[in-house]
């Protein structure tokens, strides 16, 4: 990784939210790097970036560091819709900034479980459960078109294609 894009890198990740993220939250690899912009003189300088850029990369390459862009949080975010993590929004910027209220797949799968409730398997890796007892009456066929939704209490609604709403939870 060359210092210029390991610098935009880090720069994209630090500055997420538009807000820069503050030293004592800053891996100390990062915080290295930056400090390295305080020292007078060039040569030095150059050679405290070459050392803390080289610090940098192997801790990426050990998996001590994540460098993510904003398209990988915002992936993330959504492959993690559904579950409760009270920490999530403090490790993809602060709560709201890019809130996913819904999301809209395929149906892989749906099966009968234990008293009439559904379990569904959608294209996009997510398995949801129903929680509520109301009967639902959907083409039960791979394709068909899935939206699940943030409903009120913290709870989820899903349809499939016309079908009414089942409260469901992520598996």
């Amino acid at each position: 990784m060359s210092l210029i894009s390991g610098l935009a890198a880090l720069a994209a990740a630090s500055t997420l939210t538009g807000q820069a993220v503050p030293m004592q939250e800053r891996p100390e690899t990062l915080a290295r790097l930056m400090a390295c912009r305080g020292v007078a003189e060039a040569t030095a300088r150059l050679a405290c970036f070459d050392a803390a850029a080289g610090a940098l990369e192997t801790a990426e390459r050990a998996g001590d560091v994540v460098v993510i862009d904003r398209a990988g949080v915002a992936e993330t975010r959504r492959q993690l819709f559904g579950f409760e993590m009270p920490s999530l929004p403090r490790l993809f910027g602060p709560e709201g900034a890019t809130e996913i209220s819904s999301i809209d797949t395929t149906l892989q799968s749906a099966s009968l479980v234990g008293e009439g409730r559904w379990v569904f398997r959608l294209a996009d890796g997510s398995v949801w459960r129903q929680i509520d007892s109301e009967r639902v009456r959907f083409q039960n066929r791979p394709g068909q078109t899935v939206e699940v939704r943030k409903a009120s209490l913290g709870s989820f609604l899903l349809t499939v294609g016309g079908s009414r709403a089942v409260r469901v939870r992520r598996q």
